[in-house]
């Protein structure tokens, strides 16, 4: 959950009367906040730097409040001061203004964005009076929604300028970096884009955005009708429309890509200083009622979820209830978040305990149960349960495994952290190996298995893509082990009551040169691998590793594996 510090006393004088620490903590909790700290900045330097670092600093008393993830319009003082007044008083209405004197400013969108940054938004917050404590507060908002619902400038970034030191149209193009020359924000000269690039590169703020656009061939610019350049998203802002205290009208332009997520964050910054425009939704206090499990009059639902930020009133029939969303709750998406909201506002302490009207016994999935019966049996074999990433390198699941990437049905990260993080898994075995490898000081012999799911393409599903549940299990040693791992196969199937046999038994079948093509066994040593079969279906395999295998995980010795389909078993 984010957390907001503000100062207590501005809080109050903006809450228009004070409360004690045990009175504001209850006043959070009533609105689904939770009071987290009570501390001062010179507190804090104290604990991290020292007594010492922080003679001097200040003792005005804040409150750290911890707010919901989905919240943005909570993420300032005038947030959490516009929901606490209301969730007393009256919610506010939002509307668009359209300038009194002049033709509403245009944003000019080129095609050339759609390679980089396609999608821009923008607004215009006309006669705000800046004080220092607002402008604070309008920086620092921007900062938690960049690290919140921007994902660090990668989905939005936002740029605010001073209206009227610029003029429209503004264009939002892009230009290769060569092409692109301004004073960036803060600095004394003029750099080109490619200059910017290298000098924020010891920046310790700006050097984590550099990524973002610096491989692309054109960077993403916008300029001024006068061909000045405001910004450089998501990088940097020109210095010559920078806000200040004086700033009287801010243009705010929000470059993303993604266009709800821009829309959102837009919303985000014009309706903490001013009012925007509304949503209208109508349910039926019925609905409420139901599924929050009380019996209230449609009025008085009407008045709880006004409290929320949702002015509502009762409509002409007496049971529907028309709902205003404003731009600051994009956290409403369904019926259902109102009616959450509605149950907030009335106490979830107040609704009355009642008996439900149907009784269900829990049970475990028998997947699930099946997995936690063989994990203990395997346990009791001697063998010790590993517990691997579900995420894992192209690599570990092909070329190490002696198999091409092609071929494992693998589904890939389209935007992966790490190389360590490529794919979602489609063996066991190699999540293994790296744990062998990672404990080879460990006394001999190592047993390790692992019962989890693997992820497999399959386009008969609605998401492209099924789980499989597996159990693998390795033995490293100084000799192979292959009767160790055919041992454990057996005592498997002998929990599961699968006979030896043909049929409806199990047995396993020698992979040689007839069908070896069938069960892709470069894994596995030629001649020393086997195909497992029960119930007339394969369900697995088992053998010695490959030495090429062995020496790819950086192992040095043999080792013998098995790795069975669990689901055929239910």
């Amino acid at each position: 959950m984010p957390t907001v510090s503000v100062k207590r006393d501005l809080l109050f004088h903006a809450l228009g009367r004070t409360y004690t620490d045990e009175e504001f903590d209850e006043l959070c909790f009533e609105f689904g906040l939770e009071l987290d700290e009570i501390t001062s900045e010179k507190d804090i330097i104290s604990r991290e730097q020292g007594d010492t670092k922080a003679e001097g600093a200040s003792d005005v008393i804040l409150y750290k409040i911890d707010v919901p993830a989905n919240r943005y319009d909570l993420l300032c003082l005038e947030g959490l001061v516009r929901g606490l007044q209301v969730f007393k008083m009256e919610a506010p209405r939002y509307r668009r203004v359209s300038p009194a004197s002049s033709e509403p400013q245009r944003l000019v969108i080129t095609e050339e964005t759609t390679a980089v940054r396609p999608h821009a938004v923008a607004a215009v917050l006309r006669n705000i009076t800046f004080t220092q404590e607002r402008y604070d507060s309008f920086i620092e908002l921007q900062e938690k929604l960049h690290q919140n619902v921007c994902r660090k400038r990668t989905l939005v970034a936002i740029g605010t300028h001073d209206l009227d030191t610029i003029s429209g149209p503004f264009t939002y193009t892009a230009k290769p970096p060569g092409d692109i020359r301004f004073k960036p924000l803060n600095q004394a000269k003029e750099y080109t884009a490619q200059e910017l690039m290298s000098l924020y590169k010891t920046d310790s703020h700006l050097r984590h955005y550099l990524h973002i656009i610096e491989d692309e061939a054109v960077y993403p610019v916008i300029y001024d009708s006068n061909g000045i350049v405001l910004s450089m998203p998501p990088i940097i802002n020109g210095d010559h429309s920078k806000i200040s205290l004086n700033t009287k009208n801010v243009f705010i332009e929000c470059t993303a890509t993604d266009l709800t997520k821009a829309k959102i964050v837009l919303d985000m910054m014009v309706t903490m200083f001013c009012e925007y425009c509304e949503e209208k939704e109508t349910l039926s206090a019925d609905f409420i009622n139901r599924k929050v499990g009380i019996s209230e009059s449609t009025e008085h639902i009407a008045q709880l979820l006004t409290k929320m930020c949702l002015r509502s009133e009762v409509m002409s029939d007496g049971e529907q209830i028309e709902v205003e969303i404003p731009p600051t709750r994009s956290d409403v998406i369904h019926a259902c978040d109102i009616m959450e909201d509605a149950a907030m506002a009335y106490g979830f302490n107040n609704i009355p305990r009642t008996t439900p009207r149907t009784y269900t016994i829990a049970n475990q999935l028998p997947l699930n149960k099946l997995s936690e019966l063989l994990r203990q049996d395997l346990a009791a074999a001697g063998f010790t349960e590993a517990l691997t990433f579900a995420l894992c390198s192209q690599e570990d699941i092909a070329d190490k495994l002696l198999k091409n990437i092609s071929e494992t049905r693998a589904c890939r990260i389209s935007n992966p952290k790490t190389a360590e993080f490529q794919v979602a898994r489609t063996t066991l075995l190699s999540g293994l190996l790296k744990t062998v490898a990672a404990n080879r000081k460990m006394p001999l012999p190592l047993r390790l298995f692992e019962i989890s799911d693997v992820v497999l393409k399959d386009e008969s599903k609605d998401v492209g893509a099924r789980n499989n549940r597996r159990l693998c299990a390795v033995y490293y040693n100084k000799s192979p082990g292959f009767e160790v791992i055919h041992g454990l196969m057996d005592r498997v199937m002998q929990l599961l009551e699968i006979k030896p046999g043909q049929g409806n038994g199990y047995h396993i079948q020698a992979a040689d040169a007839d069908f070896g093509h069938q069960l892709n066994n470069s894994t596995f040593f030629p001649g020393r691998c086997a195909e497992i079969f029960a119930c007339g279906k394969s369900i697995g395999r088992l053998g010695v590793l490959h030495p090429d295998v062995i020496n790819r995980f950086e192992l040095t010795m043999p080792c013998s594996a098995l790795d069975i389909d669990i689901e055929h078993f239910l």
